[in-house]
């Protein structure tokens, strides 16, 4: 087993020394053969917890790299330990691919507990942006929010302006940023804003006032979730009090008989 292995290495060094495969491709963070295996999301989820400045190629490449070099150190371990197998290499594979992934899953996890946020910043990125259109078209409007907008949604909105600025003039850029902000009621409202759009100039004012009256629906729902994740923490903290206080309580009486009948 240990000399196929060392047939391939040799087989494997000798391919790229002659340059017979591009070692370049395989590494480049721009248009590496390895990005092809980058999740679809990957870029949206990593920009969503670090921000914009983050470089997603960079930090998918450091996966890889990672579960490469999880991979090498423990072949190395089994081998000076004469412990290779067919099985064994296989168990290796596996655990570097769960160290490749996990850095994804983590994002996804994250993204997760993020989602509760999101949905309650979208009310009140709308509620600026309904101001904004009220002087501008919607268009328009979206590309001056961007700069006021909460982080998270600055992709979005990037992405949503450049399909317009090409000649999108459907539904589908409004549609992909709620796909890309899955949180309540946001296919709703991406369809309002895109019949604001589409209205004539006399009846702008109409589908601002409906607009408008969703906008501050969300508002109420963001509130009221507000106010339960408030309260659920009071309750939390005041039920943990009782426990450690009832706790207590019964601790010293409980004392205080053994010392009664001198046991």
């Amino acid at each position: 087993m240990l000399e196929s292995f060392l047939i391939l290495g040799l087989f494997l060094v000798a391919i790229f020394y002659t340059e017979t495969i591009d070692t370049k491709k395989f590494f480049n963070t721009d248009d590496g053969y390895l990005l092809y295996f980058k999740e679809k999301d990957y870029d949206f989820l990593l920009i969503t917890k670090y921000g914009e400045n983050v470089k997603p190629n960079v930090v998918y490449m450091s996966r890889i790299k990672n579960a490469f070099y999880t991979f090498l150190m423990l072949f190395t371990m089994m081998a000076l330990g004469g412990a290779i197998s067919f099985l064994n290499v296989a168990m290796l594979l596996i655990v570097s691919y769960v160290v490749f992934k996990s850095g994804y899953s983590s994002l996804k996890s994250y993204y997760k507990r993020y989602m509760a946020q999101i949905d309650l910043l979208l009310p009140y990125y709308l509620k600026n942006l309904e101001i904004l259109c009220q002087n501008y078209t919607v268009p328009v409007a979206i590309a001056r929010s961007i700069e006021t907008a909460p982080d998270v949604f600055k992709t979005g909105l990037r992405q949503m302006i450049a399909k317009i600025d090409a000649g999108d003039s459907s539904i589908q850029p409004y549609m992909d940023f709620a796909i890309m902000y899955p949180v309540r009621d946001s296919m709703r409202m991406m369809r309002l804003l895109y019949r604001l759009g589409l209205g004539a100039q006399e009846n702008k004012y109409k589908q601002l006032l409906l607009f408008s009256k969703s906008v501050s629906s969300l508002q109420n729902k963001a509130r009221e979730v507000k106010y339960k994740q408030r309260l659920d923490a009071m309750e939390k903290k005041t039920m943990i009090m009782l426990v450690v206080t009832g706790g207590g309580t019964m601790a010293i009486l409980l004392l205080s008989m053994l010392m009664l009948f001198g046991i």
